[in-house]
């Protein structure tokens, strides 16, 4: 093998009598290097936008969730509340109550999610820090406040200084529908927003409406013990996973512990989807590139027809003069993969530090520049699949090509 490796260096650096041979021979390389390069940057703007959208999830949803599996909405009492807690990994616990309401502002009225929440919160959620206008501010002495989603505030002509407050309607839970007052059938409940928050999420901006857990309590008619989920912040050292099992076996069947991509599984699984489809399309477009090696290698075998007639004397077998010419195919490949991964990491590197990609027009994005984030298994993967890919390139037409020069040499 060290002598297959030896041979096929020389051949590679070697010096051509036909100039041509250098020309395809690097524009083998180059062929992978683009194609390798591409696979990289694609891959780390996929992770970008993964992480983007993910962290801007984060800023509203806590890093582990309690539900029941099969009721909306469970006791406190159901589960054991203090041992939750005291649980190792955990920082704070909130209990959130949800559930839909119609919302009207003057003569609007609009369908949304009205989600009651406890002081803890914005310590499980970061979701003062996504306050654009107002405060997060849910009561105070005289009245009753909650935060609201920017797009939903427009889509009821709601502004922060409006005096008439929101009103809130639901269905009644419990009694019986009276047909000359449907009227009484529901419930009412008044807030003063305090202010608006933007997750930059349609999902959460056109629909929430953030309130204290006691109004919601009474808006849907349930007990002081009512959650519909728990909310659940980690201490800095704590490994979702690790706390995500200790849950697990304290609640016991029932109930679901649920972490970020969990509460979010058909987006990531999109993303997912995504990100390994257009893998595949370039890999497609890398394979149609390693062509280019079949005609590299044809026209070097050809340049080195006496070099392998002096091997045959020397004693070489077809094996090794095979070994020699796959090596060197799987070389061009090898040195295009390299170089691609590295100048894509360069690349990205550059854009991380200095944004060299960014947003046009004039809109309010999220962030100016193209998010990306290069993850070492993606350098990984791209250099295992070309790598592969160049080897079974050079493999067929190696055998093909040098069975066909002993055929011309009377052998076979």
């Amino acid at each position: 093998m060290k002598l297959a490796l030896h041979i096929a260096l020389r051949y590679l650096f070697a010096k051509k009598s036909q100039n041509v041979i250098n020309v395809i021979s690097m524009i083998s390389v180059t062929g992978v290097l683009v194609g390798s390069l591409a696979l990289i940057v694609v891959l780390a703007v996929f992770n970008g936008l993964h992480g983007l959208i993910g962290s801007l999830y984060g800023s509203f949803d806590p890093e582990l969730k309690i539900l029941s599996e099969k009721e909306k909405v469970f006791s406190v009492d159901s589960v054991p509340y203090q041992q939750i807690l005291e649980t190792e990994g955990i920082s704070v616990v909130s209990q959130v109550l949800e559930g839909q309401a119609l919302l009207r502002s003057s003569k609007r009225q609009v369908p949304a999610i009205v989600m009651g929440v406890d002081e803890h919160f914005s310590q499980v959620s970061g979701i003062d820090s996504i306050i654009i206008e107002g405060e997060y501010k849910l009561h105070d002495s005289s009245q009753k406040m909650g935060v609201i989603g920017y797009v939903l505030a427009d889509q009821l002509g709601l502004r922060l200084n409006f005096v008439k407050p929101l009103v809130m309607y639901v269905p009644r839970r419990t009694g019986q529908i009276n047909m000359m007052r449907p009227d009484l059938s529901f419930r009412k409940e008044y807030i003063q927003p305090s202010g608006m928050f933007a997750v930059q999420q349609l999902d959460y901006d056109s629909r929430y409406l953030v309130v204290s857990i006691n109004q919601a309590r009474n808006l849907f008619e349930y007990g002081d013990e009512h959650v519909s989920s728990l909310g659940i912040s980690l201490k800095g050292e704590a490994y979702p996973e690790d706390v995500k099992s200790r849950l697990k076996e304290l609640l016991g069947s029932g109930f679901l512990v649920q972490d970020q991509h969990e509460q979010h599984a058909t987006f990531y699984k999109l993303m997912r989807v995504e990100k390994l489809m257009a893998y595949l399309i370039l890999l497609f477009i890398l394979v149609i590139a390693l062509f280019n090696v079949i005609g590299t290698l044809s026209l070097l075998i050809f340049e080195k027809r006496e070099s392998i007639g002096t091997l045959r004397s020397m004693g070489a077998g077809r094996t090794l003069i095979n070994r020699v010419f796959l090596i060197e195919g799987w070389l061009i490949s090898l040195a295009g993969v390299t170089a691609g991964v590295l100048l894509g990491a360069f690349l990205i590197w550059l854009q991380q530090q200095y944004g060299l990609l960014r947003f046009g027009g004039e809109g309010a994005f999220v962030v100016d520049a193209y998010p990306v984030a290069l993850q070492w298994t993606d350098m990984v993967l791209v250099y295992v699949s070309v790598s592969a890919i160049g080897f079974l390139a050079a493999w067929y037409p190696v055998r093909v090509i040098v069975r066909r020069y002993y055929s011309e040499q009377g052998e076979e």
